[in-house]
């Protein structure tokens, strides 16, 4: 990381549509715990996902952070 980046560059623009895309896809995982109801191997699926999807967007955050030189203040188990 040679410089710091503003949020105009693409690099950061990529972290952010990542991040973004990951919380929604991870906010409609609970519609779809809904539709699998009665069927665990597919709703564990969709956990897994979910959780892959948290992980993810926490990720994002911390890179736009360190990019950014802001506090990334986040962690996979929320804390």
């Amino acid at each position: 990381m040679a410089s710091q980046h503003t949020p105009a560059d693409d690099i950061v623009y990529d972290l952010v549509t990542i991040q973004y895309h990951a919380l929604t896809a991870a906010q409609a995982v609970d519609k779809y715990l809904q539709d699998a109801e009665g069927h665990d191997d597919v709703r564990a699926f969709f956990e897994e996902v979910a959780r892959q999807d948290a992980e993810r967007a926490v990720k994002a955050h911390q890179l736009l952070g360190s990019l950014t030189g802001g506090s990334a203040g986040l962690s996979p188990s929320g804390s």
